[in-house]
């Protein structure tokens, strides 16, 4: 069965870059960042992996780790990042686990059927701190995921996490963000004293409120 969105992301003990780890014990009181990569001496994955390693401290502000699977071996793992870091002038400074077993890529089901082949999908899945699945994302092996996009919403999720709004189509952070539905014109008046701007009674805008 697929994993959904508040679905409790499955635990696992795996061998990675940096050792073994139980995966909610790594995470610890964070968040996580779990995505997959068809194979390592691959051209499309070698620029994302070098993409993530130079977005450490933009994950770090956001209590994010990145750890990265596919169904080769730690070896092939650590070889391929020289590759990385001599193409892409990033060192890999996350692990990135060995599923020679697919145990892992079984869990979270990044092998399709229809994909051709038994290497993972290009996969993305984001863990809160209570270890829930919150978001998921699944790219074509041809295409390069857009970890701006990922960092996007990860900063909502986090925003409407904290306080009782929603953000808009394309929002970026520090823009006008969305009252909740959920919440009356009352219990809004107290949470957002200055007001609002009412396009239609569904429709509240306000600047964020943590800017």
């Amino acid at each position: 069965m697929s994993l959904r969105l508040g679905d409790t992301a499955p635990n696992f003990t795996a061998d990675t870059t940096e050792g073994e780890i139980d995966f909610h014990d790594w995470l610890g009181d964070g968040w996580g960042m779990l995505m997959s990569h068809p194979a390592d001496f691959t051209p499309v994955c070698t620029t994302e992996l070098g993409a993530v390693g130079g977005l450490k401290e933009r994950f770090a502000k956001r209590n994010v780790k990145a750890i990265v699977v596919s169904v080769d071996s730690v070896a092939d793992h650590k070889r391929w990042s020289s590759d990385i870091e001599e193409t892409q002038g990033q060192a890999v400074n996350f692990p990135i686990i060995g599923d020679s077993d697919r145990k892992v890529a079984e869990l979270y089901d990044m092998i399709h059927p229809n994909a051709g082949d038994t290497s993972t999908v290009r996969s993305v899945f984001i863990i809160d701190a209570n270890k829930k699945i919150r978001m998921t994302l699944t790219y074509p092996k041809s295409a390069g995921r857009n970890f701006d996009e990922i960092l996007r919403v990860i900063d909502s999720l986090q925003l409407t996490d904290n306080y009782k709004v929603t953000t808009p189509a394309n929002w970026q952070d520090g823009d006008d963000v969305i009252v909740s539905p959920a919440l009356s014109n009352e219990e809004a008046k107290k949470l957002f004293p200055a007001g609002w701007n009412e396009l239609k009674p569904y429709l509240r805008m306000i600047r964020q409120p943590n800017k």
